[in-house]
Formats: structure tokens, sequence, C-alpha cells
């Protein structure tokens, strides 16, 4: 990973040398972790059909340098019911994908996101009312 370097740092000269290794010709940056259009579009079909159901009503998705997250929320006001995330450091171990329940749990993690959405499925998965 290269340092990070300010834009005043770059116009001076001060990051030329690692934007040549870098090969961009712009300074080398931390990058966040984010879900692709793929996986983004495969998780809003599944939001998707979880709304049309009545079960989910809301969501928010976070991103930063270890970990993106697709929370998806029953109330805007209440912690979220699951958490669809990204990890990329685990993706040689246990599968970049995990679905997280809303006491921490665990449901489902894997290397295929299409696969760990599969938790999902109307025929498999209901919501209970607390």
């Amino acid at each position: 990973m290269g340092e990070v370097v300010s834009l005043d740092d770059y116009s001076s000269g001060a990051g030329r040398a690692d934007a040549a290794r870098s090969g961009t010709g712009r300074p080398s940056v931390a990058m966040d972790v984010c879900f692709d259009r793929r996986e983004l579009g495969r998780i809003l079909n599944v939001y998707g059909n979880m709304v049309a159901r009545g079960d989910w009503r809301d969501y928010a998705i976070a991103h930063g340098p270890e970990q993106a997250t697709f929370a998806v929320f029953q109330r805007a006001a209440e912690s979220p019911l699951f958490r669809i995330t990204k990890t990329p450091k685990l993706a040689r171990k246990q599968g970049a994908f995990q679905v997280i329940a809303r006491d921490g749990r665990v449901l489902k993690r894997g290397h295929d996101l299409d696969a760990v959405l599969r938790v999902f499925d109307s025929r498999r998965f209901s919501v209970v009312d607390e």
C-alpha cells in the first residue's frame, strides 16, 4: 500500500514518484471496500422482493477500508434486522460474503454472493415479529 499524499503535496511534486510506481499518474490512496455493480444489483433484487412481501422497509450502505455492509431494517429507527457484508480479507479462508442476524449470529457465509443470499429464499425464511 502506498503512502497517502494530499493534493497539495502532489501538485508540489512530492507524490510523483509514488504515482510513477503505481502507473496511474496519480498517487496511490487506500481504497474503501465496496460492492460492485453486479453484487449490489443482486442484493437489491433480494431487498426488492422482501419489500414487496412487506418484511423490510429500509436499508443503509456503509463502506470502509476493510468491509462493505448492506444493512436492512424493518423500521428506520431500529437496529438492522440483517447485515450483508463483504470482507475481502476473508475471501481465501471462509469467503468474503456473510449474512449476519440482528443478534450477531452469522447465518451464512461463503465465496459466492448468490449462494449466501439464498438464506433469504421465501421457502426457507420468514420474519417473526417480536
